[in-house]
């Protein structure tokens, strides 16, 4: 499950920041993720839980939010929403869709408790 690796990695970058910023604690998460991001949603529920335990996260809430794949068509123009990185376009049905949104696997923001 690299979904667990993924929130790892950004609980160790909350806790790089907490240092430089002086926090002491994290009140919630709030994760933008992408359609075509790769990443499931409710795994990445569950692993949070495992990622957070015995660190400044652990007990803090998570806000997921979905952003949709969407991707300009490169024969008709179109900008469109897409499912899947090779879906056609829904517009014209031809299918040269170039992504553009939808990949997003960050945190958009954290709530934290000083002291």
């Amino acid at each position: 499950m690299h979904e667990l690796a993924i929130l790892e990695g950004m609980i160790q970058g909350i806790e790089e920041a907490a240092s430089l910023q002086g926090f002491k604690r994290v009140a919630g998460v709030r994760l933008e993720v992408g359609r075509l991001s790769g990443a499931e949603v409710e795994a990445l529920r569950f692993a949070f839980e495992a990622a957070s335990q015995d660190t400044l996260v652990e007990g803090a809430s998570l806000e997921i939010i979905q952003v949709p794949g969407t991707g300009s068509c490169q024969d008709c123009g179109a900008e469109v929403e897409i499912q899947a990185r090779f879906d056609l376009c829904p517009a014209c049905g031809q299918g040269f869709v170039v992504v553009t949104g939808g990949t997003e696997l960050r945190i958009k923001d954290i709530d934290v408790e000083e002291d």
